[in-house]
């Protein structure tokens, strides 16, 4: 007979059930206190499988987007620089139009806005989350500050990756270091 495994066998694989047979015979554990244990055990065991970071970019409205791959890998270095642990954050590059939507529909704001964050996460230390990004508002904003739209582009890119990190910016002090981390990313980002 011949077995085969859609995915090598694992230490872990037989650790649970070989923790039960110990706690059972060995320790002479009830019932109730090994499954409380193996419990805890498994739910350890799930956190600490390591899933990997996913960045996706969607375009309800075109945008030019150069070196996605980098760019991609660059965002995912932001959350490890910042001792984050990502797991799926998604981009979606839309309109003025499409972005005072979902602002009206789910923050009760009439008004245009550049960016808006959504965390998504369930898992407790794995942050998951969709960010919107008015590519109109982005190409207002570089005329305004005097800056290229790639530039500002990257700029509120950084910014919805670190709002996921926890950064503020409600307060005058809170805008004052998130410009300041947008810069350093920016600066890091574009000198690599």
């Amino acid at each position: 007979m011949i077995i085969t495994m859609r995915r090598p066998v694992e230490f872990s694989d037989f650790a649970i059930p070989l923790l039960f047979l110990i706690c059972h015979s060995w320790l002479g554990i009830n019932n109730k206190c090994s499954f409380v244990f193996l419990n805890k055990l498994y739910e350890f065991r799930k956190m600490m499988i390591k899933q990997p970071a996913s960045v996706a970019f969607h375009f309800a409205e075109k945008v030019t987007l150069n070196n996605r791959t980098l760019l991609k890998e660059f965002i995912i270095s932001i959350f490890k620089k910042e001792k984050k642990r990502l797991g799926d954050l998604s981009f979606v590059f839309c309109s003025d139009a499409y972005l005072l939507e979902i602002n009206k529909q789910y923050l009760k704001h009439n008004y245009y806005t550049d960016i808006i964050t959504f965390d998504l996460s369930v898992e407790p230390g794995l942050i998951s989350g969709e960010i919107y990004i008015s590519v109109d508002r982005v190409k207002d904003n570089a005329q305004n500050f005097n800056a290229s739209f790639k530039e500002e582009l990257h700029r509120v890119i950084f910014h919805g990756a670190l709002h996921l990190c926890g950064y503020k910016d409600k307060t005058e002090a809170e805008e004052v270091l998130m410009r300041k981390m947008e810069d350093k990313y920016l600066t890091l980002y574009f000198k690599a």
